[in-house]
């Protein structure tokens, strides 16, 4: 049996719900340095606006959604934008959805006349450092033993690819 079609748009404001409940489910020290999310805590804020997301959606489901930022906040680094989230619904996993939103948000920035696509990658997280590789990312430096998650050093990759 097919699959429905898979659907690519803009966060808004009304996804709230469904990208706090995606945000809780798929939490794991895979991919999360930041403690687990608590079911009342908000998904946008000040800082995490609906702009600042795309969302992927099957069968009118929310099933991923990729956050694109910038690095820093510094205007001579402003040419720069950065994934900074990534999550995927685990039975949409292996279907394309990480794919589609890596495109989505390279395609973005690109839009938005950026130069470059950074992103930071746990060293542990085999499935996603492949994902990024494969969309044209390359490691350009590591930070060996960054973050103690789980009992467990982990290191942080920094991965970026040129959009020009």
């Amino acid at each position: 049996m097919p699959q429905p079609e898979l659907r690519i748009r803009r966060a808004v404001p009304e996804d709230e719900e469904a990208l706090a409940r995606l945000d809780l489910v798929t939490w794991s020290h895979l991919h999360a340095v930041t403690p687990r999310p608590r079911p009342e805590d908000p998904f946008f804020t000040d800082r995490v606006r609906p702009f600042d997301h795309f969302v992927a959606e099957r069968a009118g489901q929310v099933v991923g959604y990729v956050r694109l930022g910038f690095p820093t906040e510094l205007a001579s680094n402003a040419h720069v934008r950065q994934i900074r989230g990534l999550a995927v619904a685990r039975q949409a996993r292996g279907r394309g959805v990480g794919r589609a939103l890596v495109r989505a948000a390279v395609a973005e920035a690109r839009r938005l006349g950026a130069r470059r696509i950074s992103l930071r990658v746990l060293g542990h997280n085999v499935p996603a450092r492949a994902l990024y590789e494969s969309e044209g990312f390359v490691v350009e430096g590591v930070q060996p033993e960054e973050f103690r998650l789980a009992g467990k050093y982990v290191d942080d990759v920094l991965m970026g690819r040129s959009l020009v």
